[in-house]
């Protein structure tokens, strides 16, 4: 049945997500009322689910390589218009970038460490170690080291040092960036959330993390050793997503290993420990592509999905690398190159790492797609524990001043319309009224929905007044508990809702 709306004195509704814990009151007053379920507390949980993996686009039923380049390339074309570079980023991708050289330290008897930093966005300065072999002779192989969410340590991590020190052991170019809100970067003005408030100013928040990576892999490929055709990106767990993001979306990089870094949007509607942080949920991400078509998008170039078998915090292998490989795996096939994507499982010690393990499994993939000729080249890892320094030892100067996330929100603030910009006759201030609104509801998505009331229960309590309780059926997606509390007599109506749901009213 359609419910009408009586002249009620107060309707009472919960328009969040969860019903609030129920108490127990006399029977028949206004809170025995409010606190009744309405609705099975799964409900709203599970009708969230189902909406976002709905929404969140599938992989496209392709049978040939010239239909899957052909949608690769119009996704990953959405994701930078409209994800990536979205308002003022647009300005900062074409913008020119200073890069400046600092010392150079020794590292150990086979290499050493030049420090450097590079301007992400103008005004934004990144720090970061170039692990250089002494002895460099034609081209060689280059890695885009990136962090996780290690906020004391940063680049300093001893397992990052040890996987940049194996990689120039090994003879290749590794540059260990620093990552915004870790390390030395670690600030409020770099907290992850804070990209939310150049979102809010119409400018991606997520272009001054992909702009971190794609010019660090600019200054590797500048170096005049560097061979373009083998280009590697690591990372764990942020840097993982680091890793993926970069690695599908910039075809400069010819092999890539994320380590417990991501899962398809679906997986993360199941499992909340996936959710991640801002970045790793833009804004508008999952209308372009979902990370399973961003998988994909990596064929036919090797990649190593790695994950750890009881990872505490996310990501955990038997969940988030099946679909995954569901999705990836027929598209190298295309290629015939089902042997480029590779998966590997940590199991000891199977919680978030990237320790000797990871690390040698990522070595594994150098050796087969880098060094396949050399028969001198080892996976194993090298001992260098005497060879890592100190965070201070590592430390990069930055200028003072260094913009931040909330800087740089501050100042695309500065741009957006005053009131003084708003029309002040009638007719003109109608118009534009009407066109923002449009405009509004297109930016919003929002739509017009129809509600089906569906009566669950009746009685009444002192004072003569009737109360009854409804579950509204909103667009045929959402159920929202309601209570109607009526008197004899009403004089007019008024719509009460609260955060903390109807008990709390």
């Amino acid at each position: 049945m359609s419910l009408r709306v009586p002249r009620t004195c107060v309707l009472a509704a919960i328009f969040s997500l969860c019903l609030t814990t129920i108490g127990r009151a006399a029977d028949g007053d206004i809170q025995t009322w409010l606190q009744k379920p309405v609705i099975d507390p799964q409900l709203p949980l599970n009708e969230v689910r189902e909406f976002c993996e709905a929404h969140v686009p599938p992989m496209p039923q392709v049978s040939t390589v010239e239909e899957w380049e052909r949608y690769a390339k119009q996704a990953r074309q959405r994701v930078f218009d409209e994800v990536v570079f979205r308002g003022e980023a647009a300005k900062w991708r074409a913008a020119e970038c200073r890069v400046e050289f600092l010392e150079t330290i020794e590292g150990g008897p086979e290499y050493h460490i030049r420090k450097l930093r590079y301007e992400a966005v103008p005004g934004m300065w990144i720090p970061a170690l170039l692990y250089e072999p002494k002895k460099l002779d034609g081209k060689v192989p280059v890695v885009l080291n990136v962090n996780g969410h290690d906020r004391k340590d940063g680049k300093a991590a001893d397992y990052k040092q040890a996987r940049c020190i194996n990689q120039a052991k090994r003879g290749m170019l590794a540059l260990n960036v620093e990552w915004l809100g870790m390390g030395q970067l670690q600030s409020d003005g770099n907290m992850h959330y804070r990209l939310n408030q150049l979102d809010l100013c119409g400018t991606s928040g997520l272009a001054p993390f992909y702009l971190s990576m794609s010019r660090g892999l600019d200054l590797l490929l500048a170096h005049e050793h560097a061979d373009p055709n083998r280009v590697a990106v690591a990372g764990l767990s942020g840097g993982g997503w680091q890793t993926i993001f970069i690695s599908s979306l910039d075809e400069r990089v010819t092999l890539s290993d994320p380590v417990a870094g991501y899962s398809s949007f679906r997986t993360r509607a199941r499992f909340p420990s996936d959710l991640g942080d801002s970045e790793q949920t833009p804004v508008d991400l999952a209308v372009a592509a979902d990370y399973a078509q961003l998988t994909a998008m990596r064929a036919p170039r090797p990649t190593l999905l790695t994950f750890n078998l009881k990872d505490q915090c996310c990501f955990a292998s038997p969940h988030a690398l099946p679909p995954l490989m569901d999705a990836a795996l027929p598209i190298f096939k295309l290629y015939d190159r089902a042997d480029s994507l590779r998966w590997h499982v940590n199991e000891d010690p199977g919680t978030h790492n990237f320790e000797k393990d990871n690390r040698q499994a990522l070595y594994r993939m150098f050796q087969d797609f880098f060094y396949k000729d050399d028969p001198n080249f080892s996976a194993e890892e090298i001992s260098c524990e005497s060879e890592l320094k100190t965070f201070d030892e590592l430390q990069v100067e930055v200028p003072d001043g260094s913009e931040t996330l909330h800087s740089l929100a501050i100042k695309v603030s500065q741009s957006l319309p005053l009131w003084t910009e708003i029309p002040a006759g009638d007719s003109e201030l109608a118009a534009w009224r009407t066109l923002k609104r449009r405009e509004l509801r297109r930016l919003l998505r929002v739509r017009d929905w129809h509600v089906q009331g569906n009566r669950q229960s009746e009685g009444s309590i002192s004072g003569d007044v009737s109360v009854s309780q409804w579950q509204l059926n909103v667009g045929g997606r959402w159920t929202v508990p309601a209570t109607v509390f009526e008197p004899g007599k009403p004089r007019g109506t008024v719509l009460v809702i609260a955060d903390e749901g109807r008990g709390s009213l």
